[in-house]
């Protein structure tokens, strides 16, 4: 009997860890977030700079949310497939490519107010 109830909290311990286990797994695309951070940081320093108007500013942080919503539904199934990663770095890709142009365009954001 004992040995019957010491398998039975042995299987509910070990079901419960797989689960636990499985959560922690989600797939992670360091490179990805990393390069999002490159990014975001090369708008703020175009704001700082005053190479980058506001409305420029919004394209572009739109398209950097438009960037991590194709990272989750990518994410959304567990894996992360070559295909889905080289859709990723495409958008990326073209995300850089308009902060750079945006960057180095001939607008300029207008004199802060004091």
């Amino acid at each position: 009997m004992a040995t019957l109830k010491t398998f039975a909290v042995g299987a509910t311990l070990a079901i419960a860890t797989l689960g636990a286990f499985a959560q922690a797994t989600a797939p992670v695309t360091p490179r990805v977030d990393a390069r999002q951070t490159r990014q975001d940081a090369r708008i703020d320093a175009g704001v700082a700079s005053g190479q980058l108007t506001p409305r420029e500013t919004k394209r572009l942080e739109r398209q950097q949310g438009h960037v991590d919503v194709v990272e989750t539904k990518v994410k959304a199934d567990g894996t992360v497939t070559a295909a889905e990663r080289r859709r990723l770095a495409q958008a990326q890709k073209r995300s850089s490519a308009n902060i750079r142009h945006q960057k180095h365009d001939a607008q300029v954001a207008p004199p802060a107010k004091p």
